[in-house]
Order: structure tokens, then C-alpha cells, then sequence
């Protein structure tokens, strides 16, 4: 079980070859990388995440130990990174490690929703029209919402 939060870039081969180096017992590992993305009708040229990383850390410690417990996963890992990120690079890498591939997905997919909808990041989009602070949106409050059954 880790988190690391950073500023600097991270290559997701390398870090899911070295998540796996460790995979006894497991029957699957999934992997997630989110990346910054522009849209031809809505450009971006870059993406700023603001974070205080000590309580970030903290949180998205809690948010793994419990999809560790819930899913019975064999490890997980999250690395996100803050600070200003240009298009195409990577933003966030989860890995889960379970003994089947349903508890693994499910595990990744608990931790992606947890990032998107409660991990205190807060992000800001750099567009042709200026700065814009990047809105909750109802469908990541929808798929955070599933795990609450």
C-alpha cells in the first residue's frame, strides 16, 4: 500500500513494472493512468493541480487501506502528481493487485472515483479564454456514490 505525490513527471511502464515485481499470489493487476487532455472544441493548454500534499496524502492513504479491506486486494499503490501539467502528460496512476480480476477492477474503480470526486486537489484549466477553476461534475458524484451501497 502507497501513495506518492509529486510534482515531477512519472513513467507509467516503469512504475507498473515495478508495482508488479511483487505480485505473489495474484491472479490479476489493474492499472489506471489519467492524463491531462484538450478537446478540439474545448482546448486546454495545460492543467495546475493545488494540493496540500501532507493532508492529501493522509486521505488517499485512508481511501486505499479501505479498498484494500473491501476488495481484499493483495496491494495497491496511487501516485498523483500536483503543480502545472502540460497536455499528454500523466496525472495520476492507480494499481491494484488482487487474487481475481473483478476485485482488482473494482478496487482501481473505488480508488479513481474516490480521486475524482473527494481527494482534496483542486484543479485550474489554462484556455484560449483565460483561466478556468475546474468544476464537480454529477456523473464522478454518480460513480463515487455506487460504493456507498
Amino acid at each position: 500500500m502507497s501513495v506518492r505525490l509529486q510534482e515531477a513527471s512519472f513513467d507509467p511502464g516503469a512504475e507498473t513494472n515495478a508495482f508488479l515485481k511483487s505480485s505473489a499470489g495474484a491472479g490479476a493487476a489493474v492499472t489506471f493512468t489519467g492524463l491531462v487532455r484538450s478537446r478540439p472544441g474545448d482546448p486546454v493548454s495545460a492543467l495546475t493541480l493545488e494540493s496540500y500534499p501532507e493532508l492529501a496524502e493522509a486521505q488517499i492513504s485512508k481511501a486505499i487501506a479501505e479498498a484494500v479491506t473491501r476488495f481484499g486486494l493483495i496491494k495497491a499503490s496511487v501516485i498523483h502528481r500536483y503543480g502545472r501539467l502540460a497536455v499528454g502528460e500523466p496525472i495520476v496512476q492507480v494499481m491494484a493487485l488482487a487474487p481475481h480480476r473483478e476485485a482488482a477492477f473494482k478496487g482501481a474503480q473505488f480508488l479513481m472515483d474516490y480521486l475524482k470526486t473527494d481527494a482534496p486537489f483542486w484543479k485550474k484549466e489554462d484556455t484560449p479564454d483565460g483561466d478556468r477553476w475546474v468544476e464537480a461534475k454529477p456523473e464522478d458524484d454518480t460513480a463515487r456514490d455506487r460504493w456507498k451501497q
